[in-house]
């Protein structure tokens, strides 16, 4: 079965690469700055064949090139979790303020966040008019929640307590918002008097 990417692999891999060295580049800027680095850690990938294959199919798209690349935007995906709030929006400046991209949707779930209490900044962009990459910008208390949630809510099927599971899931979320919130202001003061 010939690659649903067909001869566009590498043109990914150079976009993941350059999105990446963004955030690196940033990192160091901000770590000179500050003498803090600003993020925890920054994973990218390229879709899996299997994965955006099953994403067309859900999607009802065929299982093209053409639907690989210009109907679905998440064939180059980054994660960036930082440390603080401020520093995901600097990172999301950053990457916004790129030569040759367009940010085509932002989803700001930090401010707004989901009924559930999923926390999150996401960010599709594209990348010389030609390739989609999907962003998506977190805290650590962020990225926590989001994993542990997915983890116990898809992994296993619930048994009845549906609604008082997700009044937890949102109560832990609230909670770590607020640390999230306190930790941001503890870090102001500290670079104030600095």
């Amino acid at each position: 079965m010939e690659s649903i990417y067909a001869d566009r692999l590498p043109a990914l891999k150079a976009v993941l690469d350059r999105l990446l060295d963004r955030v690196e580049q940033v990192r160091r800027e901000l770590r000179s700055a500050t003498g803090m680095d600003p993020v925890e850690h920054c994973l990218g990938r390229i879709k899996s064949e299997e994965s955006m294959r099953e994403k067309c199919r859900r999607k009802g798209l065929p299982e093209t090139t053409e639907s690989a690349l210009t109907q679905i935007h998440d064939a180059v995906g980054i994660r960036v979790v930082t440390s603080f709030i401020d520093d995901v929006y600097r990172i999301r400046d950053a990457l916004a303020g790129m030569e040759g991209i367009r940010v085509v949707e932002e989803k700001d779930y930090i401010r707004h966040a989901k009924p559930n209490g999923y926390r999150s900044y996401h960010m599709v962009l594209l990348v010389d008019e030609q390739i989609y990459a999907e962003i998506q910008l977190r805290t650590i208390s962020q990225d926590t929640w989001a994993a542990l949630e997915h983890h116990m809510r898809y992994k296993k099927t619930l048994n009845g307590n549906t609604a008082l599971i997700a009044q937890e899931l949102k109560r832990c979320a609230d909670e770590l918002a607020s640390t999230d919130v306190s930790m941001q202001t503890i870090r102001d003061m500290i670079m104030g008097q600095s």
